[in-house]
């Protein structure tokens, strides 16, 4: 049964954020600052977190870092809430390591289908068996230790990223739709995401495996229909 640790000093949220998630199934771990967050991960390994950005002492940015730091929770999804929504705070979301960000008031539907995308990307395993190594250029992926480097670099990736940039990696010189891949890698709908989560994700991904990140060579832009993976002889 996956579980979920749920952080946020709001007692009320808190417990009704985790009450709709046993509905679903998870086992909930409910902590109420930074500190406690840290102590539940190191026991009981959870598989998705839910964490408020605005807390005392430690805020969700500060606690997702810390988190990452633990053996085993680098790849664990984290799904920010808060109360913040310019679209500043959301890119500085998914750039503190965040693999989504749901601003406050929401509705639990929405959070529990987010949640629910989140844990199905991350369990997700292909019917047909890639190459354990992906290759192209300079750039390697590896499937089994989710490792990236660009030459003799390793790059650091959250779990949204790595699974985009391993989609990509599986179908080089192929143009997708942003709607697409919401759906295909991470198995939102358009109810449940905006596309502009995609763009924040290639947004970053090209900050880690690009020289030249405003004159990307491998993940790079085709106006009005989406994004492709460049291979170094592929064309579109």
């Amino acid at each position: 049964m996956p579980s979920v640790l749920v952080v946020d000093d709001e007692d009320d949220l808190t417990w009704a954020v985790g009450h709709a998630l046993r509905g679903d199934g998870l086992t909930v771990h409910l902590a109420y600052d930074g500190a406690s967050a840290l102590e539940i991960a190191r026991r009981h390994t959870p598989d998705i977190c839910v964490l408020d950005v605005n807390m005392p002492w430690m805020d969700g940015f500060q606690l997702c870092h810390a988190l990452r730091a633990e053996p085993g929770m680098m790849r664990v999804p984290v799904l920010f809430i808060t109360g913040r929504n310019t679209v500043e705070d959301r890119v500085r979301g998914l750039d503190e390591g965040g693999d989504d960000y749901l601003a406050k008031p929401f509705d639990l539907r929405e959070l529990r289908a987010r949640v629910r995308a989140l844990l199905r990307r991350s369990q997700n395993t292909p019917a047909v068996e890639p190459p354990m190594v992906l290759r192209i250029g300079n750039l390697a992926l590896d499937l089994r230790t989710r490792e990236v480097r660009i030459g003799t670099k390793t790059c650091q990736l959250t779990p949204a990223e790595f699974d985009l940039l391993s989609y990509l990696m599986q179908r080089p010189n192929q143009v997708f739709a942003s709607t697409f891949l919401l759906r295909q890698v991470w198995g939102y709908t358009p109810e449940t995401a905006e596309v502009s989560l995609v763009r924040w994700h290639v947004m970053n991904l090209r900050s880690k495996i690009e020289a030249n990140p405003a004159n990307p060579v491998y993940l790079c832009t085709v106006a009005r229909h989406g994004y492709i993976l460049r291979s170094p002889q592929g064309g579109e």
